[in-house]
């Protein structure tokens, strides 16, 4: 099983505050992390100091995880990748093992969860997932994750996240008080 622990970790991703939680519980479990908002900065960390392992939101303004990904692979050719994927992406993160990342974790992920799939993505016996073992979300499960998602681009205010999602605030309450899928 991979250590993890006294690795440099370099965390993209454009929500500020995904970003820099992910990045305090790292360093809080013993890595050196270093931070970017978009394939720009992360190409720039990367090139003045190669990281052991980096971790990209699949979905951002501009270039995507997955356009940063060979890049990023051609600029530090050793570093370990996980992507993190939100609405049920599992065909673009499919594309993105193919392109050379070690894993991916669909969103919302916590640092151990972040952690454990590196562990699982470096195992020398642990065969890369096929495109036909993996399932995609339910429907439910779908709209779940979207609905969080909206909620937290609209720092958890159910009116403005009802207007996001372009529904009524009371059914967005009714949808909210239902159990996760």
């Amino acid at each position: 099983m991979m250590e993890l622990a006294g690795k440099s970790i370099l965390v993209v991703d454009d929500d500020e505050l995904l970003r820099e939680r992910l990045a305090r519980a790292l360093v809080r479990r013993g890595l050196s992390v270093r931070a970017a908002e978009g394939a720009d900065e992360a190409l720039e960390l990367a090139a003045a100091s190669a990281p052991d392992l980096a971790v990209l939101d699949l979905k951002m303004p501009g270039r995507s995880g997955l356009e940063l990904l060979p890049e990023l692979l051609r600029v530090s050719p050793k570093t370990k990748v996980v992507i993190l994927t939100g609405y049920g992406s599992i065909t673009n993160a499919v594309d993105a093992i193919h392109a050379g990342a070690v894993n991916y974790v669909t969103k919302p992920a916590d640092a151990d969860q972040v952690l454990e799939a590196f562990r699982r993505g470096s195992a020398a016996d642990t065969p890369r997932p096929r495109p036909e073992d993996l399932h995609a979300p339910s429907l439910a499960e779908a709209e779940w994750n979207h609905i969080q998602q909206a909620l937290a681009d609209c720092g958890g205010n159910i009116t403005r996240a009802a207007e996001h999602l372009g529904i009524p605030r009371r059914t967005l309450q009714r949808k909210l008080k239902k159990l996760a899928p």
